[in-house]
């Protein structure tokens, strides 16, 4: 079965309130099997426009990342990054 993926493109307006959303949203998504790959790190846009932070979150299979991303208590939090940071949010199946 294949994997499937959170990925995320953020460009964080508020710092000090997105680590809230961070605190909260890891082991939301972690219980739904997500383990996070790419979290920030150095990164580069040879082609289109970039944000400034890169999020890839791995999940068993592409129906545990759509349960994950869907949840009201994730759903919950999503609030705080809205209103904390700039993101551009993809749900995607592995090969």
């Amino acid at each position: 079965m294949p994997k499937g993926y959170i990925i995320g493109h953020i460009t964080v307006k508020d710092p000090e309130a997105y680590k809230v959303y961070v605190e909260r949203d890891t082991p939301i998504l972690e219980g739904y099997g997500g383990r996070f790959i790419v979290r920030g790190g150095a990164s580069e846009a040879p082609e289109g426009p970039m944000k400034d932070r890169h999020v890839v979150i791995e999940f068993p299979s592409f129906e545990d990342a759509k349960r994950a991303y869907h949840s009201p208590e994730y759903q919950e939090v999503v609030a705080i990054r809205h209103a904390t940071a700039e993101s551009d949010i993809i749900l995607v199946e592995g090969v």
